[in-house]
């Protein structure tokens, strides 16, 4: 299976692209990426198979191989605003449980800025 590295990965627009290592720039659409990855770093190491797209080669069967270091792993915050953002969310997620009682979902915005909260929480808590 050839190999390569991210060139670019837009999680908005769905797709990017990988730097082969034999030079050529290779589609890499989100569909392609391995179960539950949304996003990929650029640098990141990936092996994949190929099929001719519309637009040329295009990646398929994803696999990571290694992942860049992250920068933003090595920072960690203050304790006392990390305690801070932990109670915000404490109060989000009972209002979200509150309206979930009462059969109110939250909006499809709402729901992915808390997806997001909660796993900028648990990447501090990790580090």
């Amino acid at each position: 299976m050839p190999t390569g590295r991210v060139k670019w990965f837009s999680l908005e627009k769905g797709f990017g692209f990988i730097s082969s290592d034999e030079g050529d720039d290779v589609f890499l659409p989100a569909a392609s990426l391995p179960s539950g990855v949304t996003s990929v770093k650029p640098g990141t190491k990936l092996e994949f198979g190929v099929a001719d797209g519309r637009r040329g080669p295009q990646a398929l069967s994803v696999t990571i191989v290694e992942a860049p270091p992250s920068l933003a792993a090595g920072a960690r915050i203050n304790p006392d605003d990390l305690a801070a953002i932990i109670e915000d969310a404490i109060k989000i997620l009972d209002r979200v449980g509150n309206g979930l009682r009462h059969g109110r979902h939250p909006s499809s915005n709402d729901a992915e800025r808390l997806g997001k909260v909660l796993r900028g929480i648990a990447d501090q808590i990790e580090s």
